[in-house]
């Protein structure tokens, strides 16, 4: 005979772990208990030696899908005499450190039971068990508790509590389970008109879908806005009410068989789909659904995973649904009853309201398969508020990000968890959903402020580092912004002291000099920190961050540094006025700022080629110039020469000026731009890699979502013997920076970073 005190870490609380240690130590006949602790599940267990060893086996090998088990810590005891085997009340001693579990898709048992008309649950939008339903956004503290949730206001009836205390049923210890009896409800609202009772509300809301009306629907994570996507007048409707002019849509399809037909899906696009995350998907559009992604030959898909969405469709909402966050242009998601009815009012015809309050907004997240994987381009439901590194730090981190894509990211025990998806710095509304964010993750697990390192973007303008500065922590630190990507794709890694060569290509970062960068290479380590050593070939910015929106603007920069321009305001060019204001800003030396922004020189690559008027999203010159190169094959590069550490685009740019004019196919000079940039980065990494004798490349930034560059990239840099690292776990764009900030500012704080950071 003989004991066992263990210690699970992971992601183990809410995804049945309890109830499966439960029955594993039934069917092996072992004595003792398991509960929620404060760092994972906390297990003592009795009986004879043999028994013991097996259970340990089938611990991790037969644990439940959803879990994610991290650590397992056995250490012998003294048997203390226990009888049988029981779940405990769950302990708090000391500060969580627990994994929380990102909410999870309606489980196959679940729907089966939604569906059929003799089951109880029968059409009942919040059945769940412990292998699906609600997690990260009903939880309000730790350990995960039903009273710790938001379904802490329903009492369990007498079946659903029958079922909850069964080690038997799947809805053993399921925390948010309820029924029709004693759990929440749905209803519609619209003007004049209130529906209760789940089936009435979801069958008058997929009828007004059908009809051309616009419904906002509350989900797990927040409100949706839903329109039929074949309705070109309420798709367009649905712009107009938003502010939204031409960012794509997301689409919601009934099925993985109508998702097959929207767009092209390989296998591992489809293994996405469905995973158990169920994220939007990008992938190639097959079919045209006019307004939802206008100039875009991708389309956004995810599948139904919260009960709401297989009802609607159950009820007759038509196959294809667009599916976009329930806000106004740039601002957060709505998720609060009152804000969604005061935000929403003028964009919905109707209300299709939970009951159930959700803790915390959380949008859906976005990736796409490329050159090397699945990657993100925004990390939220499915996947925060996740573990993505273990960082070596001496006291709690928080990381606050940049302004656009912001996300935060929380260091504790050495667990670095990145939030969801906060959006873009600029309204009052994004703000108080930065401070909700940071309030909510230190308050979950108890972080006090007093004992924390604040890490935020050198930038001294933006909203993140004003806040950063009005925290009352022990210390606060400023983090370069691009070496901040360079360091969220090596924390990935754990490779803290591997000497790189780190290229970061965005938009803008504030730079050492104060400059604008986003154009820079970078050799050193996290460990040691890094050295600037290459740069894109700095050019002005007249007008500064306004540049960024119209790509005009920013080529008269660049394009100055050129001689013998032809007239750009004549055909094939046609540049409008904006231009040459600019120009004339140039020649004054009004508000000019130096920029090695790789963003703005795709920007003047893209106005040379057709796009001279006003960007409505972040990206959307460069997304149109990389669309247009994919309707090329792979051409010549041209030249993007690598002098004494600059990378020159002034031969780049007279090659698309000589070739636009004599006519050629501008698909074909959107190609040889793309094989330009990457040859010109090639020759750079080859000879910065040769002089330090460095064979691993890293790549991150937002120019990096851009995989027509990183297809050329993969092709040259991986048959010179170079292993290349891209982001995997967190985005590349800024999305991603809270991780790098989170890491450089560890080491910076143990005082092992020795270069500016």
């Amino acid at each position: 005979m003989g004991a066992y005190s263990i210690k699970v870490r992971g992601v183990v609380q809410g995804v049945g772990f309890r109830p499966f240690v439960y029955r594993l130590a039934q069917t092996r006949r072992l004595t003792g208990w398991v509960l929620n602790g404060d760092s994972g599940v906390e297990i003592h267990l009795e009986g004879p030696e043999e028994s013991l060893q097996l259970f340990l086996n089938e611990l991790e090998s037969r644990s439940p899908a959803a879990a994610r088990v991290t650590a397992v810590q056995v250490s012998s005891v003294e048997p203390a005499g226990f009888r049988d085997f029981a779940i405990r009340e769950s302990e708090s001693r000391a500060q969580p450190t627990a994994r929380v579990s990102p909410d999870l898709p309606v489980c196959e048992d679940c729907l089966r039971e939604l569906l059929d008309p003799r089951d109880r649950r029968f059409g009942y939008p919040y059945i769940n068990c412990t292998n699906c339903g609600p997690r990260y956004s009903v939880i309000e503290n730790l350990p995960y508790d039903r009273a710790n949730t938001t379904m802490s206001a329903w009492g369990l009836d007498d079946d659903c509590s029958a079922q909850y205390r069964d080690p038997a049923n799947r809805r053993f210890h399921a925390q948010p389970v309820a029924c029709p009896r004693c759990g929440p409800h749905y209803f519609l609202s619209s003007t004049g008109e209130v529906i209760s009772g789940d089936e009435a509300a979801i069958r008058r809301a997929a009828q007004l879908l059908s009809e051309g009306k616009i419904l906002a629907i509350k989900g797990l994570g927040g409100y949706h806005l839903a329109c039929d996507a074949r309705n070109a007048e309420a798709v367009a409707s649905l712009r107009t009410r938003k502010f939204r002019k031409e960012k794509p849509f997301a689409l919601m399809a009934r099925d993985i068989d109508v998702a097959r037909n929207v767009v092209t899906l390989g296998t591992e696009a489809e293994e996405l789909l469905r995973s158990p995350a169920r994220p939007i998907v990008l992938a190639p559009a097959r079919l045209d659904f006019p307004g939802v992604a206008p100039g875009n030959d991708e389309l956004g898909v995810m599948l139904p995973y919260a009960p709401i969405h297989f009802l609607l469709f159950a009820a007759g909402a038509l196959e294809v649904l667009v599916m976009t966050s329930a806000n106004r242009s740039s601002e957060p998601i709505a998720y609060r009853d009152e804000e969604a009815k005061e935000r929403l009012d003028e964009i919905a015809d109707a209300f299709l309201v939970g009951e159930r309050p959700i803790a915390r907004r959380v949008e859906d997240s976005v990736l796409r398969v490329g050159a090397f994987g699945a990657a993100f381009l925004r990390r939220s439901r499915g996947y925060a508020p996740g573990a993505v590194a273990t960082i070596p730090a001496e006291r709690p981190i928080l990381a606050l990000g940049a302004d656009l894509k912001n996300t935060i990211a929380l260091v504790l025990d050495g667990q670095a968890f990145v939030s969801q998806h906060i959006g873009d710095l600029e309204h009052y509304e994004a703000h108080r959903a930065l401070a909700e964010t940071v309030e909510d993750l230190l308050s979950m697990y108890k972080v006090p402020l007093d004992d924390l390192l604040v890490v935020h973007d050198a930038h001294p303008q933006y909203f993140s580092t004003v806040y950063a500065l009005k925290l009352p922590a022990r210390s606060v630190q400023a983090v370069q912004h691009h070496r901040a990507h360079i360091a969220s794709a090596i924390a990935e890694r754990g490779a803290w002291g591997r000497e790189v060569i780190g290229v970061s290509f965005d938009g803008a970062g504030y730079g050492d000099d104060g400059s604008i960068w986003g154009g820079e290479i970078f050799a050193g380590s996290v460990r040691g920190g890094f050295e600037r050593v290459a740069h894109l070939r700095a050019a002005a910015l007249p007008g500064g961050d306004a540049a960024a929106s119209f790509p005009v603007q920013a080529a008269a920069g660049f394009l100055c540094q050129l001689d013998n321009l032809p007239d750009l305001s004549a055909p094939p060019f046609s540049f409008p006025l904006r231009y040459f204001d600019s120009v004339n800003l140039l020649q004054k030396g009004v508000r000019l700022f130096p920029t090695t922004s790789m963003g703005r020189l795709f920007d003047t690559a893209a106005a040379l080629l057709g796009f001279a008027r006003a960007t409505t999203f972040e990206g959307q010159s460069a997304i149109w110039l990389e669309q247009l190169a994919r309707k090329s094959p792979r051409l010549a590069p041209y030249p993007f020469l690598f002098e004494r550490g600059e990378l020159d685009f002034r031969p780049l740019l007279e090659a698309i000026i000589h070739d636009r004019v004599r006519g050629r196919n501008p698909a074909e000079i959107a190609q040889s731009f793309h094989q330009g940039i990457a040859c010109g980065l090639t020759n750079a990494l080859l000879d910065l890699c040769g002089r330090r004798a460095v064979k691993t490349v890293v790549l991150s930034g937002g120019v990096f979502q851009n995989e027509q560059l990183l297809a050329a990239l993969k092709g040259l840099l991986e048959p010179q013997g170079f292993e290349i690292w891209t982001n995997l776990a967190v985005p590349c764009n800024d999305g991603g920076i809270s991780l790098g900030q989170a890491a450089l500012g560890a080491f910076q704080d143990m005082g092992r970073g020795l270069c500016p950071i």
